[in-house]
């Protein structure tokens, strides 16, 4: 890292531009029942960067991107998005404050197109009622125009429009991820939750997938928080890592911070503590 400022902004090595803090967890605890699925974690998220959550499988990574993303209320600990603590919010309204996601499972719709699934990305931005909707008219027909057009172009920025067409239903397994992206940069996100977006795929998917979430990174200036198993990806993409292992965070720095972390070390590899 260099050109550090007072504000905490800085230039990477390859030229791209991180902010200040955008988001930051602070002291979250979130239980089910008796079970605490995240104890006491705080971490910040910096604008523009792509900031990766990792951790053995039940750490606790997905149930934390819920938390962010309005699914879960934590019962201890506050959400602070742009400088001000977030009221507990449902996960549209928390959509209209510019945070989008995709999902471990595909949440997608098999009997629409593609191009309609992605459309639902949109939903949060138009204005116009159901009734104007339904019955295509007026400033309704002008703004879906407007907003098919912008779906337009995320279908060509990720080289899907041999399918835009097709039932999502008949697709392979790798384009399904690929349109779930699709549907969650429709909404013109500023911070991007990506959980296990290259979970199953194949090499080729993968290196596919890894394109283009550094291309809206760098092309949108898109914030990413990214779930991830595959370290090799991980350690490549991310500008920092938070370490979670049984809810509670064992490490958080820079890919090579993390990768020389021994509780980090011990976590993956089985290694019980005294």
């Amino acid at each position: 890292m260099t050109a550090q400022t007072p504000a905490g902004a800085y230039t990477t090595a390859d030229g791209r531009q991180i902010g200040g803090v955008v988001l930051e967890m602070k002291n979250i605890t979130l239980r089910f029942g008796g079970v605490k699925a995240i104890t006491d974690i705080s971490f910040d998220i910096r604008e523009g960067e792509i900031r990766s959550i990792i951790g053995p499988n039940g750490a606790g990574k997905s149930s934390m991107l819920n938390v962010i993303s309005g699914f879960y209320v934590p019962q201890e600990g506050e959400v602070w998005y742009k400088g001000a603590r977030r009221a507990p919010m449902k996960p549209y309204e928390v959509a209209r404050q510019g945070i989008a996601r995709t999902f471990q499972n595909i949440a997608l719709f098999d009997g629409m197109s593609v191009l309609d699934n992605i459309m639902t990305g949109r939903l949060t931005l138009m204005k116009t009622g159901l009734a104007a909707q339904a019955l295509w008219w007026g400033r309704a027909q002008a703004e879906e125009t407007e907003h098919r057009e912008k779906v337009e172009k995320i279908i060509d920025f990720l080289e899907i429009q041999a399918i835009r067409k097709t039932p999502v239903g008949r697709l392979p397994y790798g384009l399904k991820k690929r349109v779930e992206l699709a549907r969650a940069l429709a909404a013109e996100p500023k911070i991007l939750l990506l959980d296990e977006p290259m979970a199953g795929m194949n090499v080729e998917e993968k290196e596919d997938m890894c394109r283009f979430v550094l291309d809206v990174n760098d092309e949108f200036g898109t914030t990413t928080v990214l779930i991830e198993h595959d370290m090799g990806v991980v350690m490549d993409l991310s500008d920092r890592v938070v370490v979670m292992d049984y809810g509670k965070k064992i490490g958080d720095g820079t890919p090579d911070e993390v990768r020389n972390n021994q509780d980090v070390i011990d976590a993956y590899l089985g290694v019980s503590h005294d």
